[in-house]
């Protein structure tokens, strides 16, 4: 043992806070500081939090009790990053006397410096700004830009991540380009509206798409890239070009829906119709019968009737969607949707979700099933947790698959299978020769 201070990390929320977790420990293990076994075996410990639903936040106040107990039996201290601590700010230490400190969202990068007592805060957090990617993955996250500015009317990230920042181009570029030299071989470019990307530089403007194109041009290793979360609204024809012909585009889109009703979608303040909407997914499917899609709804925002509820089923059903992430209506305090008249009880939001996902799960099944018997790419990930023998992948489907090897096959290969059978959500498959 050298004596070096250790650190728990835990992680809560969207994939960008995962993103930054993977960050933030890159800065933690540059600044001299190792990972604990567990909790109690931890110096520090860090909860990277989030706002967008009350349950994360419960989550949350549940271990902070736990800390607060671990605490009493020996010196440690609390740290709350993230979008609930950039909510509650130094509110956050009157409620919660365990915890030691705050971090908001836009200042992370000093957890390092803070933990390790570096004089050169720079020398701490340098990492943050060139690595989300954790040792060994052959897949990575890659931040191109944070915040959001269409201000949903149910929606707490705005205030809690601030109006859109995109990154400039270059540094997205030499940090793809250092994941392939770690032997990544898929990245999701991350972003609260991804597609509203856009950065001006010496009077030239580079659009999303500009930028996808771009990063196709100059990747050696990297096969896939995807990207989470668009916007509808945003979604420009250029962009469903370069999806379509650009080879190292995963011809898989999750694109949020949230609801089949016009009148909802303007009380949540998409700006964009249930019209727009499959206008949207006729153009994406039509510049390419390959792509599949996934989807966010949302059941029980006020008001809503079971005429418009069932208008999001008939959407969904129309659209034929791979799978969704379904929810019902949960009141952030500080939106606007809190304080709408004709609120949604409680039980008829849950009953109405419980709907949408016995739909949802048939339309799955169905789609899948339909699928057995396909010859596919898939991306060797890792080794099956129920049978050490099997290895796991995934296709450009995002769709779980396993299979026996019959070749020497490492993780980072990307072999070509045929789906044998449908095993609830996961295929078991075939390696072809």
């Amino acid at each position: 043992m050298n004596g070096a201070k250790k650190y728990w990390l835990e992680t809560y929320g969207c994939q960008m806070n995962f993103a930054e977790s993977n960050a933030i420990e890159s800065s933690l293990l540059k600044a001299g500081l190792e990972k604990a076994e567990s909790p109690d075996k931890a110096d520090f410990a860090i909860l990277n939090t989030c706002s967008v639903r009350k349950t994360a936040e419960n989550r949350i106040w549940g271990r902070i009790g736990y800390f607060q107990h671990l605490k009493e039996s020996k010196p440690m201290k609390l740290i709350i990053a993230g979008c609930m601590a950039e909510r509650l700010g130094d509110e956050f230490i009157k409620e919660a006397p365990a915890v030691d400190h705050v971090v908001g969202t836009n200042d992370k990068l000093r957890i390092a410096a803070l933990l390790s007592g570096a004089s050169d805060e720079q020398d701490a957090i340098y990492s943050f700004t060139t690595s989300y990617h954790k040792q060994g993955d052959v897949k990575s996250f890659v931040p191109i830009m944070n915040g959001c500015n269409n201000f949903c009317t149910y929606c707490i990230v705005p205030y809690v991540r601030g109006r859109e920042i995109s990154r400039s181009p270059q540094s997205i570029y030499d940090e793809i380009a250092s994941l392939e030299e770690r032997g990544v071989k898929e990245i999701t470019l991350l972003g609260q509206n991804v597609n509203s990307y856009y950065f001006k530089e010496s009077g030239k403007t580079l659009h999303f798409y500009d930028l996808i194109s771009e990063i196709a041009s100059r990747l050696k290793t990297v096969r896939w890239i995807r990207f989470e979360s668009p916007h509808p609204k945003d979604f420009s024809d250029h962009l469903i070009e370069v999806i379509a012909t650009e080879k190292r585009v995963a011809k898989h889109l999750h694109i949020p829906l949230q609801s089949g009703s016009s009148r909802i979608l303007e009380l949540m303040n998409r700006k964009y119709s249930r019209e727009d909407y499959l206008r949207l997914i006729n153009k994406i499917k039509t510049s390419h019968n390959e792509i599949t899609l996934t989807t966010d709804v949302m059941v029980g925002f006020p008001s809503e009737t079971e005429e418009e509820f069932l208008q999001t089923l008939s959407l969904m059903d129309e659209v034929q969607f791979l799978e969704a992430f379904m929810y019902y209506f949960n009141p952030r305090e500080g939106t606007k949707a809190v304080t709408m008249d004709k609120q949604v009880p409680s039980e008829l939001r849950m009953e109405r979700l419980q709907r949408l996902i016995d739909f949802q799960r048939g339309m799955t099944t169905k789609i899948k099933s339909s699928r057995v018997g396909r010859v596919t790419e898939i991306l060797v990930e890792g080794i099956s947790k129920k049978d050490d023998k099997m290895l796991l992948g995934r296709t450009q489907s995002d769709e779980m698959v396993v299979f026996n090897p019959i070749s020497e096959i490492k993780v980072g290969d990307f072999v070509k299978v045929e789906l044998a059978h449908l095993a609830g959500n996961t295929y078991l498959a075939n390696q072809l020769r």
